[in-house]
């Protein structure tokens, strides 16, 4: 126990993890194994910390604006009001903790990248749990003032529960940093989109916006705080995807570098099978390999590339509102539309080797978004509010399952070279 009790052990931890990262990418080392459990010892311990400072913070500023009140759920200097507050600052600071822990200790390649692009990322995500943990204070209290209309509770009651909302909201945030993973991350972007376009819509002044699309939300006629709360969605989720997009890369090119690897020994063994007697390889053959090296070969940084360029073109959807520039809006709504199918379509080529039922998923899903779209245009069955929740339906469902298969991969991988 003392080892583990000692000062600088987490810098220690860092270093032991960075090392074994480093020499054993897509392996687990006993050692490994051994290192990383006792990281998830400490993430748990320091959420507990976390989790008792955000209440200690929520205790004493519920003692301090309920002094001799007796405060109701929601509304006007409520619990709902002061709670999401408070839950939104400690769970933002309980995952910048939780954030810095993993890049110095688990995902060592996310301190690795351009200043720029950390501060970037690492300011997406401290939106996203923080936004998170003030919309779920504010719908949860809604609904417990509906279920109990008129009550009030007393001073000490008022800060309890204020406690327990920023105890709450940092012991999950600092996990979630401490922990974040690509599966993780497209969970907490599908949240982020859902409550922040929800929330647009609830305080949207225009209540038709519905009849023209979900970009009306974020125009001026829908009221200020819908116009802010939507495209400020839009801009962080693109972020996000760009993020997200260098978590599956990396996982993709531990899969791609050993898929090259076993095409490349497939090949070579093929050639040296039909070798004439005299050593040469027959011009049918190497036609043959050079052909089948490039169908079976992984192209990654194609798949890179064109996420980001959805991430890009989504965060340019908030940036123009349609009511600046409708004809530049609906240029970087198609790049995103455009981006997607791609992927959908190119799956098999772009990536060799994976599932081919996951092939046949991308395909279907594929025509169902421009299944859909032809029911808005030209048959127009439904309005383009309808085609666009179906497309984001599309979208994170297919997310949800390319993640799953990567990792899938990625553990054969590691099991294939652990045997």
């Amino acid at each position: 126990m003392s080892s583990i009790r000692r000062p600088g052990r987490a810098r220690t931890l860092a270093a032991t993890v960075a090392q074994e990262e480093a020499a054993h990418p897509s392996t687990t080392t006993p050692h490994q194994v051994q290192s990383l459990a006792r990281l998830q010892v400490m993430v748990e311990s320091r959420a507990i910390w976390s989790a008792l400072g955000g209440g200690l913070l929520g205790l004493l500023v519920g003692l301090v604006v309920f002094y001799q009140q007796r405060p109701v759920l929601a509304g006007d200097d409520s619990i709902q009001f002061y709670g999401s507050v408070v839950g939104g600052v400690t769970a933002g600071i309980a995952f910048l903790l939780g954030y810095s822990l993993n890049a110095r200790m688990a995902n060592i390649w996310l301190g690795q990248r351009p200043r720029l692009r950390q501060l970037v990322d690492t300011m997406a995500l401290l939106v996203v749990h923080s936004s998170i943990a003030v919309m779920g204070t504010l719908g949860i209290f809604r609904v417990f003032q509906e279920a109990f209309i008129g009550l009030t509770v007393d001073h000490i009651a008022g800060s309890v529960l204020v406690a327990i909302v920023g105890g709450v909201a940092a012991y999950f945030s600092f996990n979630s940093g401490a922990r974040i993973t690509a599966f993780s991350l497209s969970t907490l972007l599908a949240i982020f989109m859902a409550s922040g376009v929800l929330v647009s819509m609830i305080f949207a002044e225009n209540p038709f916006w519905w009849h023209v699309m979900f970009s009306e939300l974020g125009t001026g006629q829908a009221g200020l705080t819908s116009f802010w709360t939507f495209n400020t969605t839009l801009v962080v989720s693109g972020v996000i995807i760009t993020t997200l997009t260098a978590f599956i890369a990396r996982d993709l090119e531990i899969w791609g570098e050993f898929e090259r690897g076993r095409v490349a020994d497939r090949l070579s063994e093929r050639a040296e099978q039909r070798r004439t007697s005299s050593g040469r390889l027959p011009v049918r053959i190497r036609l043959v390999n050079a052909l089948a090296g490039h169908f079976r070969t992984p192209r990654i940084m194609v798949v890179r590339v064109t996420m980001i360029v959805m991430g890009l073109s989504l965060a340019a959807v908030g940036l123009i509102p349609m009511s600046l520039h409708h004809d530049l809006h609906t240029l970087v709504t198609a790049m995103f539309g455009l981006s997607f199918l791609l992927i959908l379509l190119a799956v098999p080529y772009l990536l060799p080797g994976f599932p081919r039922s996951f092939y046949l998923l991308s395909f279907l899903a594929a025509c169902a978004l421009v299944f859909s779209f032809l029911l808005w245009m030209p048959i127009g069955y439904w309005n383009l509010t309808s085609l666009e929740l179906i497309g984001a339906a599309i979208l994170f469902a297919w997310l949800v399952v390319f993640i799953r298969n990567i990792a899938a991969l990625v553990e054969r991988v590691k099991q294939f070279q652990e045997g």
